[in-house]
């Protein structure tokens, strides 16, 4: 949502049994709770790949399993999972994530700042688009005024609110001006809010643009056939400024059910995939078919307030929540030991440039603990929420939502308030990011983001007053104005010192309740290797990389 971002964050989920599902919790609790890497109960260990080998030669084609099918892959609205790991291959932005979670030159060929709110893009020569025009300054400045347009409710709508003017400044310049300092605006445009696509090949599209034909962009795929409720097709697009694809095809099956999932990547008639199925990381792991990897994903599992009006305005009650969830019996069960639980909204990883003191004071206060059902119940009493009613909203994707979901109702359970879970379709479940209709009745949801930059203010950001993802109108100034300063600030480290005390008060809030940090899993059989382990899938072309493993 971060899917995812900014808008970004995975919608996944299912309905089970609570009994089932707490018993499990209940039973792995003390185990996850041992010191070392993460495990599962069969005992494997989950250590980090910084990458898979690199491709030995180019193959035909290869398929790639989808959990659900995108609603659109216009690049204005690519907010979820679904959508940017597909476009992510067809569409290119000013700047480029890379595999490392560093940021690159993308269609840009350099990015000057020459004051603090002024950006220059001096842009690539000869870079053809699908329909086979040329790229020119007038798209890029097309491009991005689309993300700005209040007509087209664009998902990264909130990366431009300090955007003034986007101007051409030469036939490949485009110059950015800011109303006031703002050091996030250059770090997204390696995410989908930097994509540039044809002008004349999006107004020739109309209001088909993202759900048929070509997508008029750069990279090194172009849109084929999409298979509607079946499959996407990419073909590599010869005319690519780049390195050339290894593959002449992807094809991308969409296969919600996470058994059909797992068994579709066990008998090859999926090649790999992302997003694993948590049940299945040790199935796939001693199949001998091919090789599970963990890597670097900035996600965060964390339980999503929706309905601050009822008793979720209460802190009291969201804290009450907080010290009753195992976290350790979650990620040991929901996430197949593959994860980290946290009470701190954002992952370490996102600190990276943080000098230790001020991760430290970060973090401060937000060490997992085992639950504390006594206190927890104290606080309920407290705020005289015994016997409240909340629902929380599920889906059947993966167990990881499910298990939270009842993980949930089991913590509420214990502590005196009546959790009642609501199960939804999974391509309906997206609808809970973008359409406050769809929340209503709904008071929490499981919800996994990921950062679509290394910065912790990419999540931070979403609880600031009237933010896209600050779904229960959380609202406080002293926040917002501690948003404001670090996003004026340039230097990271003096912004980082800004951050940790926004971390701090965020974590102390509530506004989401966290749960655990989870790594980027991808499967690969025999037949390809390739593709990044980090979750820089999501913005860069991870596709091109994958070609035969022999």
């Amino acid at each position: 949502m971060t899917t995812p971002p900014a808008p970004r964050a995975a919608r996944r989920g299912r309905l089970r049994r609570l009994t089932a599902a707490a018993a499990a919790l209940a039973s792995l609790a003390a185990l996850a709770a041992c010191a070392g890497p993460p495990r599962n109960a069969s005992g494997i260990d989950f250590s980090l790949s910084a990458a898979t080998p690199r491709a030995k030669g180019d193959i035909d084609s290869f398929t790639w399993a989808l959990y659900a099918e995108p609603p659109t892959l216009d690049y204005t609205v690519a907010f979820d999972y679904p959508q940017n790991m597909v476009l992510s291959n067809v569409c290119e932005s000013l700047m480029r994530w890379t595999p490392g979670l560093t940021t690159e030159p993308g269609l840009a060929r350099k990015a000057s700042h020459p004051d603090r709110t002024t950006w220059v893009y001096d842009l690539r020569q000869n870079v053809r688009f699908h329909d086979g025009r040329t790229m020119t300054a007038d798209d890029v400045v097309f491009s991005l005024d689309r993300q700005r347009d209040p007509d087209n409710a664009a998902a990264w709508a909130q990366v431009f609110q300090n955007v003034a003017s986007v101007k051409k400044t030469g036939p490949l310049q485009v110059t950015v001006t800011l109303k006031k300092p703002d050091s996030q605006f250059p770090q997204y445009m390696a995410s989908a809010a930097g994509v540039v696509a044809s002008e004349a090949g999006v107004r020739a599209a109309g209001r088909d643009y993202g759900t048929s034909g070509g997508l008029a962009c750069t990279g090194p795929f172009e849109l084929g056939t999409w298979n509607k409720g079946q499959s996407i097709e990419l073909d590599r697009f010869d005319g690519y400024w780049g390195r050339r694809a290894k593959s002449g095809k992807v094809v991308f099956r969409f296969l919600p059910d996470a058994s059909a999932r797992t068994n579709a990547l066990l008998s090859g008639d999926a090649d790999g995939g992302y997003l694993i199925p948590t049940e299945s990381y040790a199935r796939l792991r001693g199949s001998g078919v091919g090789t599970l990897y963990f890597g670097e994903g900035l996600s965060t599992v964390n339980l999503a307030v929706t309905d601050m009006k009822g008793p979720l305005g209460d802190l009291r009650v969201r804290r009450a929540l907080s010290l009753a969830l195992d976290r350790a019996g979650f990620v040991q069960v929901g996430l197949g030991g593959a994860g980290t639980p946290t009470r701190a909204l954002t992952t370490r990883a996102a600190w990276a440039e943080a000098p230790e003191r001020t991760a430290r004071r970060a973090f401060g206060g937000a060490r997992p603990a085992a639950p504390d059902i006594a206190r927890a119940k104290a606080l309920i009493k407290e705020a005289g929420a015994t016997g409240a009613s909340l629902t929380v909203a599920t889906s059947s994707v993966g167990q990881d939502v499910s298990l939270l979901a009842t993980a949930v109702q089991d913590a509420g359970t214990r502590i005196g308030l009546d959790i009642r879970l609501k199960s939804i379709a999974p391509n309906a479940f997206t609808a809970l990011f973008t359409d406050p209709g769809a929340r209503k009745g709904i008071d929490m949801f499981p919800l996994t983001y990921y950062d679509s930059i290394t910065d912790p203010l990419d999540l931070l950001t979403n609880f600031k007053t009237g933010a896209y993802l600050n779904f229960a109108g959380h609202s406080d100034k002293a926040y917002d104005e501690l948003v404001d300063r670090a996003t004026a600030v340039d230097d990271p480290k003096r912004r980082l010192a800004i951050e940790a005390e926004l971390h701090r008060r965020a974590n102390r809030q509530l506004p989401w309740i966290p749960v655990a940090e989870w790594p980027t899993a991808v499967f690969l059989n025999k037949r390809i290797t390739g593709a990044p382990t980090s979750i820089a899938y999501m913005y860069y072309p991870w596709a091109a990389d994958v070609g035969a493993a022999r």
